[in-house]
């Protein structure tokens, strides 16, 4: 009674029971017109064009720019300054400057070499501290693109999955539909069929809306203007090192460790600065003076050195050094609450890859396989009369949700090991040179690309 009903269950069979060995299909998944597209975008190439052209980047450059700029001027002595003076001008002739004196001085300010030093070297720090936040910038922007890359690959992989479950449903559905017509099935098994196709529909919708915010995200990062195309493989698995071994990592490399160290030294120095504060600075003038009409010599000069007490507002000074131990003292405790919150970073985002890597093993080695069996023995007792359409039904969507799922963990341990290495802030030691092991193909021949 439901020989001629085989055909497009059989069909379905084959090709989800086969999908996990081969290549996919190198025609892409159905989307919305977005006008022109770029050329297929690695990873790599994504997180490097990111790198370039990033606002937020080019607004850290402009800022680490400016710092060192800040560097060069900071050794630099103050201004001279100018001085004319009028002394003993009557009064009742205020414009006889023959009875006046009048004095022309320039005057300056020094420094001592050690002061003007310290004042270069915390110049130094600040340039120091912006070089840490732009490379935390950069760090924390690759990996937003490494994430979102791996939302598209799988989410390109779901779309892939769900496009062909959609078109053998449809088979499926217009022989379900015939031999309803003829008696020879249940209205229930059409019922089921077009529940079936509809929740495909359904799921298809939600991938949209999940790639399409994917691509915007990826969009912000890489840059006004730019229609992605995401081509290549999911990472490469590799053992983890050991959490020592990893907070070791992040201490030596994570940017905002190594700012914030470089904010204690700089507080350091200023607190010597206001030490040296104590060491009095010399004023120097030297001027001309032309003394008013029937002196014995109307041109004279005028030296002069002034000199400050800072020891007489001792009270000032030693207030300014307290503070500025205290700031040091303040940041020394950021800097120790900043890397308690790194290791927790670290242990978080190496749990996730860990679980993420134990979950692909289990879907690839065990679970896709027994989803497989399970669906061949459901198509063949629906063959020969011995389950329902649909068992056959439930079976097909175990083996589309355990497809889903693998691609899932695929992309969550890309996530978690782009997580890991920003929270180490450097790349995972011994993590290069190792093959990705998805079962699914991705050579120039059939190349997945998301638009």
């Amino acid at each position: 009674m439901k020989s001629n009903l085989v055909v497009a269950p059989l069909l379905l069979a084959l090709s989800l029971v086969c999908f996990g060995q081969t290549e996919p299909s190198s025609a892409p998944a159905p989307s919305s017109p977005q006008g022109p597209t770029a050329a297929p975008m690695s990873v790599d190439e994504a997180v490097a064009e990111a790198l370039q052209s990033n606002p937020e980047i080019r607004a850290s450059v402009r800022r680490l720019s400016l710092a060192q700029l800040k560097t060069s001027t900071a050794r630099s002595l103050d201004d001279p300054m100018f001085m004319v003076r009028d002394w003993q001008t009557p009064l009742r002739k205020p414009w006889d400057l023959n009875q006046a004196q009048l004095m022309f001085s320039v005057q300056k300010t020094f420094l001592s070499k050690e002061k003007r030093d310290l004042r270069a070297k915390v110049a130094g720090d600040d340039a120091e501290v912006a070089a840490s936040d732009l490379e935390s910038t950069r760090q924390e922007v690759a990996a937003e693109v490494r994430k979102a890359c791996a939302d598209l690959m799988r989410n390109t992989d779901e779309r892939k999955l769900l496009d062909r479950q959609n078109a053998l449903l449809k088979e499926a559905l217009n022989v379900t539909l015939v031999q309803y017509t003829t008696g020879k099935v249940p209205q229930a098994d059409v019922l089921r069929a077009q529940m079936a196709l509809t929740r495909l529909d359904e799921q298809l919708i939600e991938l949209d809306e999940e790639r399409d915010a994917a691509r915007a995200g990826l969009n912000t990062s890489l840059g006004p203007d730019e229609v992605l195309e995401i081509a290549g493989d999911y990472a490469a698995p590799s053992d983890l090192p050991s959490i020592e071994e990893l907070e070791r990592q992040a201490i030596l490399h994570r940017p905002e460790l190594a700012g914030l160290r470089t904010q204690i030294a700089k507080s350091k120095d200023e607190g010597q600065a206001t030490r040296l504060a104590m060491k009095p600075d010399f004023t120097a003038a030297l001027g001309y003076m032309l003394m008013p009409a029937g002196s014995g010599s109307r041109n004279a000069y005028m030296a002069e050195m002034n000199i400050n007490l800072p020891w007489l507002n001792r009270d000032r000074h030693d207030g300014e050094a307290k503070q500025a131990d205290a700031a040091t003292a303040v940041t020394q405790a950021d800097l120790e609450a900043r890397t308690a919150a790194v290791f927790l970073e670290v242990r978080q985002a190496q749990i996730a890859t860990l679980t993420a890597q134990k979950r692909v093993k289990v879907y690839r080695d065990t679970l896709l396989p027994q989803a497989e069996a399970a669906f061949k023995a459901s198509t063949a007792a629906y063959q020969n009369n011995r389950a329902e359409f649909l068992t056959l039904i439930d079976s097909q969507n175990l083996l589309l949700d355990i497809q889903t799922a693998y691609y899932k963990a695929l992309a969550a341990r890309d996530v978690g090991v782009a997580e890991l290495e920003r929270a180490i802030g450097a790349e995972i030691p011994g993590s290069a040179g190792t093959t990705p092991d998805s079962p699914i193909s991705h050579h120039a021949s059939s190349e997945r690309t998301s638009k």
